[in-house]
């Protein structure tokens, strides 16, 4: 009978255990609460079944069921010193979830990736307490409203910032000088204007997509300061009007300048062929008068250019003959400007008769100018496919007697030269 007895006893002591063992929660209860609350903000609707929200079921502990058949995706734990675990990523799939994003108490979040859903309503200002985000990603869903400023303020550990693809208005918050550690900033896809914020203390950030909003003026009036370690900078289709080369000339390590469909006029800096990691050089669509040529000789053009598009502008003059002095430029476009005078015998010579070690010219185009002259006569030995060549719509006074290169590179008799202009 005793033994029967302590038998009992230790079964209920090890069933005790054992509920005890699994009702001891392994995630911080206030990231449970979070994540619930994130959950119920989240349309049901748009819960589709095996989406990552559709397998978060609270009867089981989170982070010790994640990738079980009860939590699949969504998010990532990790151990603190407390020996409980904290949510550390929030990362949904793409399932179209609709809802808002109100307050988010995650305080150990360092990625934040919503991206590529349907969330809507302003971003909240909540958001700034977490303060360990290295990542936010909130691209491509229907948040309104400004950006809020304390995402500058308070996110001192933010590297990636991805806003871009929304419905956004307002300016640029001036605070986002704080984010130090910020290394992309995308805003492209919204509605924001103003003018071009000055981020010169970024001395991490080297990506940076403006386009596609609504800046305007000359944000660099007054020289605007860009963090040197700046690699690409697009701010294709705004409204700018100007720009300055005071604020590019320290920027060694730029290879991609995008400010094509602006409204900006004047010169075309030197400076854009002279620094020295340029590879592409963007200024399609805007309103630019002229080139301004580099000081020094053409034997100093040792710069990494390779494709350069400023057509559809209205410049003037005679085309930029030291265009064909860069080394490694191979893709040209002028077309569509008021060019005047003979086609630079050093462009037909790049194309066809390059010197060893200088890149050819694969594509040129100086259509739709008005230029004047015969075509230089390296070009008319130019092997068809071997170039894109465009010399259409302008003013050469005849067509050859054997060939014209027309749209395309291709080699046509002079009798399908119609579409020449012949003063």
């Amino acid at each position: 009978m005793k033994s029967l007895n302590f038998l009992l006893f230790s079964l209920i002591i090890v069933s005790s255990t054992t509920l005890l063992k699994f009702s001891e929660s392994k995630t911080h209860w206030e990231d449970i609460k979070a994540l619930k609350q994130f959950k119920q903000n989240i349309n049901p609707d748009s819960v589709k079944p095996g989406s990552c929200v559709n397998t978060w079921n609270f009867t089981f502990d989170p982070c010790e069921n994640l990738f079980s058949d009860k939590f699949t995706c969504g998010f990532r734990c990790d151990i603190t010193v407390s020996k409980l675990s904290r949510v550390t990523e929030l990362t949904l799939d793409q399932a179209g979830y609709t809802g808002s994003l109100t307050s988010l108490n995650l305080p150990y979040l360092e990625i934040l990736e919503l991206s590529n859903n349907y969330f809507t309503g302003s971003i909240p200002d909540s958001l700034s307490y977490l303060t360990r985000l290295s990542r936010l990603s909130l691209s491509s869903n229907s948040f309104t409203g400004e950006i809020p400023s304390s995402i500058g303020s308070s996110l001192s550990n933010l590297q990636e910032l991805y806003l871009d693809n929304n419905n956004l208005q307002g300016t640029i918050p001036s605070t986002f000088n704080n984010l130090k550690s910020l290394t992309k900033l995308e805003l492209q896809e919204n509605n924001l204007t103003g003018k071009f914020p000055d981020l010169g203390s970024l001395q991490n950030l080297y990506y940076i997509d403006l386009s596609n909003n609504e800046f305007s003026g000359d944000p660099f009036e007054f020289t605007v300061t860009l963090p040197v370690s700046l690699v690409q900078i697009s701010m294709r289709n705004n409204k700018l009007t100007g720009l300055s080369s005071e604020s590019f000339k320290n920027l060694n390590y730029l290879q991609v300048i995008d400010f094509s469909s602006n409204k900006i006029n004047g010169n075309v800096p030197s400076i854009f062929f002279q620094l020295p990691s340029l590879q592409q050089l963007t200024l399609s669509f805007n309103e630019f008068s002229s080139i301004e040529a580099p000081s020094f000789g053409t034997e100093s053009l040792q710069n990494e250019l390779i494709a350069v598009d400023i057509s559809n502008n209205q410049l003037q003059g005679f085309l930029p003959s030291f265009l064909a002095f860069l080394p490694k430029l191979s893709s040209l476009s002028l077309e569509n400007n008021r060019f005047t005078g003979l086609i630079p015998v050093q462009f037909a010579l790049k194309t066809v008769f390059p010197e060893t070690g200088i890149a050819p010219f694969g594509r040129l185009l100086l259509g739709g100018n008005y230029l004047i002259g015969g075509i230089p006569r390296p070009l008319l030995v130019l092997k068809q496919d071997s170039a894109n060549v465009s010399l259409v719509d302008n003013c050469l006074f005849r067509c050859p007697h054997v060939f014209f290169f027309c749209q395309g590179g291709t080699q046509k008799s002079s009798d399908e030269c119609s579409n020449v202009i012949i003063p």
